[in-house]
């Protein structure tokens, strides 16, 4: 049986979904897609929390896919969005399908490795926003694994109903480095602070009691 295999961006949420499972199985792979995105701190970032957890880290190349899915301030030049997460301005930063291509790449890895199940971190702070973070997103994708391989996987999303907040408590019960994570849209030599990322992770800090360790413009 192989390794379960991590959706891996390099943000708060995905590295501590990374320690949450290497904690829960012993072990895990990671995946992180290239598909174009503005910068890549990100990746920068996953590369150190796989090499942290001694995880196989594959980067996979999604850069032609991600030219074709135009319209988001993630992959186009398009003007990113300053302000809290929650307004209408944030719909900029959705990536057509985004979460569904990474989860069926990921799926696929899986099933080559035998592995069982892939792992999400979709949190219920994005369900207003992006519709591929949603529970109903998670239960169609999980039936849709159960009939379209020999080998079944499983899709687990252990942070689908809890806030950013408590994430950032299970991570730190873990003993998560949030210092090599990257949650910034802008991808600056410091973070922005103005984004909605930036936002969010600096509110669910301060209602943890927490100084966030990242630097800020």
């Amino acid at each position: 049986m192989g390794r379960p295999v991590v959706v891996l961006s390099g943000g708060m949420d995905s590295a501590t979904v990374l320690a949450y499972t290497v904690a829960l199985y012993g072990e895990a792979d990671a995946i992180t897609a290239n598909y174009g995105q503005r910068h890549v701190r990100e990746i920068e970032s996953a590369m150190k929390q796989a090499e942290r957890y001694g995880c196989r880290h594959d980067l996979v190349d999604l850069t032609s896919v991600g030219a074709l899915l135009s319209g988001s301030a993630l992959t186009d030049e398009v003007e990113v969005p300053f302000g809290h997460y929650a307004e209408e301005t944030m719909k900029a930063t959705v990536v057509p399908n985004r979460n569904a291509i990474l989860a069926n790449v990921a799926a696929g890895v899986a099933v080559a490795r035998e592995a069982p199940a892939i792992i999400l971190g979709v949190h219920s702070g994005d369900h207003a926003i992006y519709p591929d973070c949603r529970p109903e997103f998670v239960e169609a994708l999980a039936g849709v694994l159960k009939v379209a391989n020999y080998h079944p996987v499983r899709v687990e999303a252990p942070f689908l109903h809890t806030d950013k907040a408590g994430i950032l408590r299970v991570g730190h019960a873990l003993g998560v480095d949030y210092s090599a994570t990257w949650t910034c849209y802008v991808g600056g030599d410091k973070a922005c602070g103005k984004c909605g990322a930036c936002q969010e992770r600096l509110e669910a800090f301060g209602l943890i009691g927490k100084t966030d360790p990242l630097a800020y413009e």
